[in-house]
């Protein structure tokens, strides 16, 4: 085969990998590693797209396979590096990253992703030695910089983390994402010193230039053209349509799953806390925010309007396989709890799937979730491009929790709502009362559960807040900020008036 045919066949199934063809996409490069075997650059595509199919071990064979046949090239171990992290295996990643910072004695980008997932799972030390190597290397790096900042305040030296991110401002940081991320954190920063009108400045200034950055009316619209569905399709089910459901997927008809509940609730409304005051108990395997049911289920659920009772059977195989494979063969045999806020406004696919599901809803304060959610440095997408402004986030606030207050109307629902800042007042109590919901007793480990959370890794915003016993600073945080929120307080205060939280 002549140069220019092996580079279109090469093309073709980029093509498909990029298209998220991945089936077409493997079968493609399993011809091309037979052709270009010392190809390592093949190799990883190839694992790319066994990936895509979650076929990890064919992916980690192929990745390794890239890895041998060219050891010193540190961009395409990073970037296998990162394809780990997205499968959220962080072990794995931080092996790559280090290999890759080992094969780059200059490289800044593998040694920074590294000091981020050091940081995640709280070896700060460690973080902080990465970062010096990269400022060993590059004084006025932007990324080094920063995340010196960030592991400062992490540590509650917060005069430094100030001082540092201001000198990194004023010197107009390249580096795009450094840019906002700076003021995000110095917005952090000025909250915890009281200067909460200086943070809300901090805040304007870093949206300001994500929105620079990226289309986000483009964004915006695509989200409201979904939610706007999804609102109107539950508010237009019937309130016996468990039942309706029930009668063409009896539980007799059902392949047997483990026990499972979801939690879920908009973001930042506390669920994170929860969540991990349920993983404490011996009997619970609590999995945060697994991307099973967005990746996985939803997209099954929604590929052929077929719902017989085969076909349900095969959905529910194909979300409790990626979720055990998240959870780790620890989980084997206890109460499985997906945390995961965003599919709160799936509860129709959800009931549909598993109609034995309990559902266990956080709730908070709107004005707290409004706010905290604004203060959140989050990857854009049609959802968290309405974090960018406080009406959007109230917005969103209204979309996600009228789905929910539909859905809690059906007969038959096996539901409970629990409220952030009485799990906060009385963890046992608060925490007792859901896991006597989930059909558990309350086990004593549960009381101190931010033990076992320093060793876990999280992939909530709120990873660092879990780690150490609960604090009431959070309760109520919107006084600070009330003439700020008053533009949204209209759509706000009938969610306040419904959940009991007084003006």
């Amino acid at each position: 085969m002549n140069h220019a045919a092996a580079q279109k066949q090469v093309e073709r199934a980029r093509q498909r990998l990029l298209g998220d063809d991945f089936a077409g996409a493997l079968r493609a490069y399993e011809v091309l590693t037979r052709q270009f075997p010392a190809s390592a650059v093949i190799w990883f595509e190839y694992g790319n797209a066994a990936s895509g199919l979650h076929r990890a071990a064919l992916a980690a064979q192929a990745w390794r396979r890239a890895m041998d046949l060219d050891p010193s090239n540190h961009e395409l171990i990073a970037l296998i590096g990162h394809q780990y992290q997205g499968l959220r295996q962080p072990e794995a990643a931080r092996e790559c990253f280090a290999r890759a910072a080992a094969a780059g004695p200059r490289a800044i980008n593998p040694r920074i992703s590294l000091a981020v997932l050091l940081e995640q799972a709280h070896r700060v030390e460690e973080a902080r030695k990465t970062v010096a190597e990269c400022l060993a290397i590059a004084p006025g790096d932007d990324q080094a910089r920063y995340f010196s900042a960030v592991l400062d305040r992490r540590e509650n030296l917060v005069e430094s983390a100030e001082a540092r991110l201001r000198d990194l401002i004023a010197s107009g940081p390249r580096h795009p994402y450094v840019r906002y991320a700076c003021r995000y954190e110095l917005a952090q920063v000025l909250d915890r010193t009281g200067r909460f009108d200086e943070a809300m400045a901090a805040l304007t200034e870093a949206k300001q230039i994500v929105r620079g950055l990226t289309d986000v009316d483009a964004l915006l619209r695509g989200y409201d053209e979904g939610a706007r569905r999804a609102r109107e399709f539950t508010r237009a089910l019937p309130r016996d349509i468990l039942a309706q459901w029930g009668a063409g997927f009896p539980s007799a008809g059902r392949e047997a799953a483990p026990a499972l509940a979801f939690l879920g609730g908009h973001p930042r409304s506390g669920t994170t806390l929860l969540e991990q005051v349920l993983d404490a108990h011996p009997a619970v395997a609590a999995v945060d925010e697994s991307p099973a049911f967005i990746q996985v289920l939803e997209p099954a659920f929604h590929a052929s309007r077929e719902l017989t009772p085969a076909r349900l059977n095969t959905l529910r195989r194909l979300y409790l396989d990626a979720l055990r494979a998240e959870a780790g063969p620890h989980a084997e045999g206890r109460l499985l709890v997906d945390k995961n806020p965003s599919p709160t406004s799936r509860m129709p696919v959800w009931l549909r799937v598993f109609p034995e599901l309990r559902v266990v809803i956080a709730l908070r304060d709107p004005r707290d979730v409004v706010l905290s959610c604004y203060f959140q440095n989050i990857a854009l997408n049609p959802v968290n491009a309405n974090f960018l402004s406080l009406v959007r986030v109230a917005r969103h606030y209204s979309d996600l929790m009228d789905i929910w207050l539909a859905a809690r109307e059906w007969d038959g629902f096996a539901w409970c709502e629990t409220r952030y800042e009485d799990l906060v007042a009385d963890t046992v109590s608060e925490g007792r009362r859901v896991t006597e919901f989930l059909g558990l007793e309350w086990h004593a480990a549960q009381a101190s559960f931010f033990e076992k959370s320093r060793g876990k890794q999280f992939y909530s915003p709120t990873y660092q807040d879990v780690t150490r016993p609960v604090y009431t600073r959070s309760v109520a945080r919107w006084r600070h900020y009330e003439a700020h929120l008053a533009p949204v307080w209209p759509v706000l205060e009938p969610y306040c008036r419904r959940f009991g939280y007084p003006a």
